[in-house]
C-alpha cells in the first residue's frame, strides 16, 4: 500500500482533491492511503507515519526546496501538484503524478 500526503496552507483546499484521487485509485484497483494536512503539520506527521509521496498544493509550492532539504532523511519524493490539475480537481492526473515517479 502506498501512502500519499497532500499539503496545502490549511489542509482544507486539498480535501476535495483527496476524494477525487481516492475515486481514481479505486477505479484503478490500487491500494493507497491519501490524506491532506496543513503544511505546518508535515514534520509531526513524518515522525508518526511512513509517507511514500508528499505533494504540495500550488499555493505552497514556494516551500518545495526547503522541504526537500528537510525531508532528505526520510527519502521521500516531494513534488508540487500540477496547477491545472489542482484547479480542475483532476484526481486521476494528480494520482498519476505519484505513480509515474
Amino acid at each position: 500500500m502506498k501512502t500519499i500526503m497532500l499539503a496545502c496552507a490549511a489542509g482544507m483546499s486539498t480535501s476535495l482533491l483527496v476524494t477525487k484521487m481516492e475515486k481514481a485509485a479505486k477505479e484503478k484497483k490500487l491500494e493507497v492511503e491519501i490524506f491532506a494536512n496543513p503544511v505546518s503539520e508535515i514534520d509531526q506527521i513524518l515522525k508518526e507515519k511512513n509517507i511514500d509521496y508528499l505533494l504540495l498544493g500550488p499555493q505552497v509550492s514556494f516551500m518545495k526546496n526547503d522541504l526537500i532539504k528537510k525531508k532528505e532523511k526520510y527519502n521521500i519524493p516531494v513534488e508540487t501538484i500540477d496547477m491545472a490539475a489542482y484547479g480542475m480537481m483532476d484526481g486521476e492526473k494528480v494520482l498519476n503524478q505519484t505513480l509515474i515517479n
